[in-house]
């Protein structure tokens, strides 16, 4: 489960004495910058009207390997302009290189004089690694050497401590891909724990598993009237897997995370048809962004941090003892849920694990607990390819959604901020007296008014967090960080590579 390993290069020219780099890949949206190499980029351009539109591919004396990659980021001047440019180049870059036979390429980037592009050095390092990845029942298969020949990159301009950090910020990207974008069977649910026990092997998280039936039963009835079904299957049985670290030092804050882990999701009794089914293994994107920033952390070891992280890794299956709509089921915390939906099973799952996470953040330093899910296709019809954040007012009095969108934008990793309003709670209460909470209602979110608002008001209710808003004597600020449009590259849930959001603006503004 190795990532390319980020190596600081002092300069241009360092890169091009070091026999241990086999091609340079610049990312820019000028190259006449490049001094070293001004001829052979002059006598490029002089045949080739490539130059400076598209990546491509030079023969040069001077570049390492003679492999000379240049990919142009387009304008970076423009209103809407921001540092994916140089990720999206990157990506581009590196895929010529590595096609080329290039395994050991340095990259370099020509940044503006901009705080925007503060970061871009590491943004385009993080974009190679992205374009790198391959899936992880592939490199089983296959083989690892075979499918990811570049062991390191060498990043022109930044410090060995930059270096390190984004090298542990991939390592945890690169945990959330695997877990994310494994078929249902490689990442059933106890293989999903498999893997986290043993990516934290030796590190500062703990790692407890829960798999007793009986005892999820009782500690995770909404968790487990996803999981009824697939009881019948021994292999794809559920699991709640709970994540701890606690940094050096006095304790400062204390993070709370609930991850979705839907390793399947054939939407229950309310069955997925006509296509939709397809890529439903990637619905366990939260759980395994939540397991990525984990492993960054494992890394990093922030000090002062105390993190507390609850997965839910469950298959939505279908058969005679699927759980189906008009059933009541009494949450964790007491509320009586009335189903209306059963392929809106991942609010259920997180429901419990905050439930149990409001326990401990009751008794934790300055805390602040997150849910992260690819829940709504209405996120991903309303923000498109970014995170969709939904905030209490605990949290939106601290700045939380706002901070952390400023952040991503920072290091390619953007969000857009949605409002929590009152529209949503009438539209989660009970319609009758059996009843305290209607967990959805029975169209796609996709078409309904404030489809990825209204879940976060039911998570609210359902765990019991609507005992501390603002108006109490124990606020907890929460965060919910719908993934479904940001979760994989172009949207296609099926082929896509998982993104890792949102690992890095976590990392970023937790860890840097």
């Amino acid at each position: 489960m190795s990532c390319p390993i980020a190596i600081a290069v002092s300069s241009v020219q360092a890169a091009l004495n070091d026999a241990q780099w086999d091609a340079l890949i610049i990312v820019a949206s000028d190259f006449t910058a490049v001094t070293e190499l001004q001829a052979a980029i002059h006598a490029a351009a002089a045949i080739d009207s490539r130059i400076g539109k598209e990546t491509v591919l030079l023969l040069s004396e001077k570049a390492p390997g003679q492999r000379l990659v240049l990919s142009p980021t387009g304008p970076l001047d423009r209103d809407y302009d921001d540092v994916r440019s140089f990720y999206d180049a990157a990506k581009q870059g590196i895929a010529q290189a590595k096609a080329a036979g290039a395994k050991a390429p340095a990259l370099y980037t020509i940044v503006p004089d901009s705080d925007a592009y503060q970061y871009a050095a590491e943004v385009a390092y993080l974009g190679a690694c992205q374009a790198l990845w391959q899936p992880l029942e592939g490199r089983e298969a296959r083989g690892e050497a075979v499918l990811e020949p570049v062991s390191q990159i060498g990043v022109i301009g930044v410090s060995e401590q930059q270096a390190s950090y984004i090298s542990a910020v991939e390592a945890g990207k690169r945990v959330a891909r695997d877990l994310c974008g494994t078929e249902p069977e490689r990442m059933a649910p106890r293989r999903f724990a498999d893997y986290c026990v043993e990516t934290f092997a030796g590190t500062d998280v703990l790692v407890s598993v829960e798999t007793k039936v009986d005892v999820l039963q009782k500690d995770y009835p909404l968790l487990m009237a996803v999981a009824r079904c697939s009881l019948q299957v021994d292999r794809h049985k559920p699991a709640v897997i709970r994540l701890e670290y606690q940094g050096e030092g006095e304790i400062e804050q204390t993070l709370l995370f609930a991850g979705k882990g839907l390793v399947y999701d054939t939407g229950g009794a309310d069955l997925k048809i006509g296509g939709g089914m397809a890529g439903m293994s990637r619905d366990k994107g939260g759980a395994a962004a939540v397991a990525g920033f984990l492993k960054t952390v494992a890394l990093l070891k922030p000090k002062g941090l105390k993190i507390i992280a609850e997965i839910g890794a469950v298959r939505n299956s279908i058969g005679a003892d699927a759980f189906v709509p008009d059933e009541i089921i009494t949450s964790h915390a007491g509320v009586r849920v009335r189903i209306g939906n059963t392929d809106a099973e991942g609010r259920l799952v997180l429901a419990d694990l905050l439930s149990h996470l409001r326990e401990d953040a009751k008794t934790a330093v300055n805390p602040t607990l997150y849910s992260i899910a690819t829940l709504t296709g209405h996120a991903a019809r309303a923000v498109g390819p970014y995170s969709a954040l939904v905030e209490n007012g605990a949290a939106r009095r601290i700045g939380l959604s706002a901070d952390l969108a400023m952040i991503g934008d920072l290091w390619a990793d953007p969000s857009e901020i949605s409002r929590s309003r009152r529209e949503d709670f009438s539209f989660i209460k009970g319609r009758t007296s059996a009843d305290d909470l209607l967990s959805c209602n029975n169209a796609p979110s996709s078409v309904t008014p404030r489809g990825h608002q209204f879940p976060m008001a039911f998570l609210v209710a359902a765990a019991g967090l609507d005992q501390h808003g603002l108006n109490t004597e124990q606020p907890l600020p929460y965060c919910h960080m719908d993934i479904a449009g940001s979760g994989v590259d172009g949207g296609d849930w099926q082929h896509g590579k998982p993104s890792a959001a949102p690992v890095a603006a976590l990392a970023a503004y937790y860890c840097l």
